[in-house]
């Protein structure tokens, strides 16, 4: 198993493509902190994991508060002895509201950003210390493909997801000489319930016809190129962004 004895967090690891990164790092052999909002959703997650052999503990985390992601990281040490990994998947997407610029208000905009940028941060700056420690660690970041393609009337999306890349750029060049890897993930769009709330059957259908594989993106596309970002096996890879979308966006 290509974690084994690792330690991983996983923000918003109850539910969705969260659950499925989850799911595939504790069958590689680490042992899983489920960083959720969703309480049930968290506790639910790590009993499906301990039943099937592995280690998991729940932890209630708002990722947009400071205290909550300082008390995530301190759970995970008390727990696992240490943080290894991790993946900064939670964010907000499912009932966005999708609407022209000039019709968008302050606070839905910041709402926005709270969770998908600030809670990025915040959750890289509690976890840094203890990988500092130990000399290495492996940040991995979800972004989106639509900061290539724009994303029309989603303006605060697009832009907290722009701005996980170049949170994730700085923090490479700063953590490197620690032994820390941080690279980026940038999904096209993922056959969910949160998705599925959100972006109309016709758009989806327009995705599908742009890329090169011609088929609805599941959250199984991408669990491998988080696990391998996780591994020892992209040792030598950080700053970078990895897209996974079918080949929509070629770049």
């Amino acid at each position: 198993m290509r974690l084994s004895g690792k330690v991983a967090i996983v923000t918003g690891g109850g539910n969705g493509i969260g659950w499925r990164y989850a799911e595939r790092l504790a069958a590689e052999g680490a042992r899983l902190v489920i960083a959720e909002i969703d309480e049930a959703a968290g506790r639910e997650a790590a009993r499906r994991i301990n039943a099937a052999g592995g280690q998991a503990i729940a932890v209630r985390t708002d990722v947009s508060s400071e205290p909550d992601t300082l008390g995530v990281a301190r759970a995970a040490i008390e727990a696992f002895g240490g943080i290894d990994i991790l993946v900064n998947n939670a964010a907000l997407f499912a009932n966005i509201s999708v609407k022209p610029v000039e019709e968008l208000g302050v606070s839905e905009w910041d709402r926005v950003m709270a969770v998908n940028l600030r809670g990025t941060f915040l959750m890289a700056r509690a976890v840094l210390p203890s990988m500092k420690a130990c000399g290495s660690g492996k940040i991995v970041n979800i972004s989106s493909n639509t900061v290539f393609s724009g994303g029309p009337s989603m303006s605060h999306y697009v832009a907290s997801k722009a701005g996980v890349i170049g949170l994730t750029r700085s923090l490479a060049r700063e953590v490197g000489p620690f032994g820390i890897c941080v690279n980026v993930i940038t999904p096209g769009l993922t056959d969910t319930a949160a998705a599925e709330q959100t972006i109309s059957k016709d758009r989806f259908d327009v995705v599908v016809g742009a890329r090169s594989i011609r088929r609805r993106q599941a959250p199984d596309d991408l669990a491998g190129t988080v696990v391998f970002l996780c591994s020892a096996d992209s040792d030598f890879i950080t700053g970078q962004i990895i897209n996974v979308d079918g080949g929509h966006i070629l770049h």
